[in-house]
C-alpha cells in the first residue's frame, strides 16, 4: 500500500480513524474459485431477453459485418440523457485530465469526502459507446446498495481513441479519487462488459506502478458484471453460449476485435504502434478480491470462469455468481427484473463487506 504521506497532493491524506472489525461474510481464497449459481429467470427476465433478440442482436448483426463504416455509438449516451436520474439522486460533473467524471450519489448516501468508501465505475458499451447516462439509473441503484458514492469515468473510446487510452483515463479517476482523501482500501473498481476489462487493467496497473511513481497499491475490491476480461477472441469463440446469447450474435467479437486492433496501430508513442494489453497473461498474487456476476447463457460466461480460475490460482479470493438465462448485463433491468435488483443488492453487500 502507497504511504500517505507519498501523495502529497492532498490534505486529506493520512491516518483514518480505526474501524471496528467484523466477520468475512465472503470466502477467502483456497486456490480455486468459488461458483454459485442462482436462481433461473423470472417472467420479467425472459421478456427482457427477447426484448433484447428482437432489437439490439439484429442491429450488432448488421454492425458486426461492417464494423468500420461510421456508425452514430455516441447517440446512444446522449439519447440517454431523457432518463430521469431516480429522486433523491446527487450528480456532479468532475474535470479529468482528459475527459469528465460524473459523481452520483443516492439519496441518503453520504458525500464524498475520503473519509467512507466510494466505487469507481467503468461503465460497459464494448469500449465504443455508453456512459453517465445509459447507466445512471445502475450506478445509483449501486450506490444505495453499497451505501457509497460512485465515480463514473466517461472515458475516450474506440475508434477514435485506443482502449489504452480510456485505460489512461480510469486511472486519472483513480488518482483524483486518492488526492481527494480516500486510502486504496476504501476504494473499489467496478464495471460492466468493457469496464470489467478496465477494472482488472487498471487493478494490475496499480500494482505494478502505483500511482505518482511510487510503490504498487491494491484497492479494496474489484466488482463485475457480465465481464470482458480479454480481447483476444480465440476461448471464447469456440464457448457454446455463442448459440445462446441474446444480444451478441458469434461474429460481433471478431468485430470488436479488428476496430481495437485498429485504434491501437493509430495510437502511437515514440513512433510504435500500441500494444493491445490482456489483463489474463499478468494476473498476480496480490491483486483486490473479485466478484463476478454474469449470465449463464452468454458467450462472456468463458472470461468470467477462465478469469476465475486464474485469479484463485493465484491467491486471489474470487466468486463467481452465476444466473441462468439471462441477457448480458440483465442489471440494467432493474428493478423491474427482480434477479437484476438481488444482483445489485448482492454486490453492494459485497463492496460494504469489502470496506469496512
Amino acid at each position: 500500500m502507497t504511504a500517505p504521506s507519498k501523495v502529497p497532493s492532498s490534505s486529506h491524506l493520512g491516518v483514518r480513524p480505526g474501524r471496528s472489525h467484523k466477520g468475512r461474510r465472503f470466502p477467502v481464497s483456497d486456490g480455486a474459485p468459488v461458483e454459485v449459481i442462482e436462481d433461473g429467470p423470472s417472467i420479467a427476465g425472459r421478456l427482457m431477453v427477447l426484448g433484447a433478440m428482437a432489437t439490439i442482436k439484429p442491429f450488432l448483426t448488421v454492425g458486426s459485418y461492417a464494423p468500420k463504416l461510421p456508425w452514430p455509438w455516441g447517440l446512444l449516451d446522449f439519447a440517454a440523457r431523457i432518463l430521469k436520474p431516480a429522486p433523491g439522486t446527487v450528480r456532479a460533473t468532475i474535470s479529468l485530465p482528459h475527459c469528465t467524471a460524473q459523481l452520483v450519489r443516492a439519496a441518503g448516501v453520504l458525500p464524498a469526502d475520503g473519509n467512507r468508501s466510494v466505487v469507481l465505475y467503468l461503465h460497459g458499451g464494448a469500449f465504443l459507446t455508453g456512459g453517465v447516462n445509459t447507466h445512471g439509473r445502475l450506478v445509483t441503484a449501486l450506490s444505495k446498495t453499497a451505501d457509497s458514492p460512485v465515480l463514473v469515468v466517461n472515458y475516450r473510446m474506440i475508434p477514435k481513441h485506443s482502449v489504452g487510452t480510456a485505460l489512461d483515463d480510469c486511472f486519472d479517476a483513480y488518482k483524483w479519487l486518492r488526492e481527494t482523501g480516500y486510502e486504496p482500501d476504501q476504494i473499489v473498481l467496478a464495471g460492466d462488459s468493457a469496464g470489467g476489462y478496465l477494472a482488472l487493467a487498471l487493478a494490475e496497473r496499480l500494482q505494478a506502478e502505483g500511482i505518482n511513481g511510487y510503490e504498487g497499491e491494491t484497492p479494496a475490491a474489484i466488482a463485475t458484471m457480465s465481464p470482458l476480461f480479454e480481447i483476444d477472441n480465440e476461448a471464447r469463440a469456440d464457448h457454446p453460449n455463442t448459440r445462446t446469447d441474446a444480444m451478441f450474435p458469434p461474429k460481433a467479437f471478431h468485430a470488436l476485435v479488428e476496430l481495437i486492433d485498429e485504434a491501437a496501430r493509430r495510437n502511437t508513442k515514440d513512433g510504435r504502434p500500441e500494444e493491445v494489453y490482456e489483463p489474463l497473461d499478468h494476473i498476480e498474487p496480490g491483486l483486490p478480491r473479485t466478484l463476478i456476476h454474469v449470465s449463464g447463457s452468454e458467450v462472456l460466461l468463458s472470461d468470467a470462469r477462465k478469469a476465475a480460475r486464474l485469479l484463485a490460482a493465484a491467491g486471489v479470493p474470487v466468486e463467481v455468481r452465476i444466473w441462468p438465462g439471462q441477457m448480458h448485463v440483465f442489471q440494467l433491468g432493474a428493478p423491474a427484473v427482480s434477479e437484476a435488483s438481488r444482483s445489485i443488492k448482492q454486490i453492494g453487500e459485497y463492496i460494504r463487506e469489502a470496506t469496512w
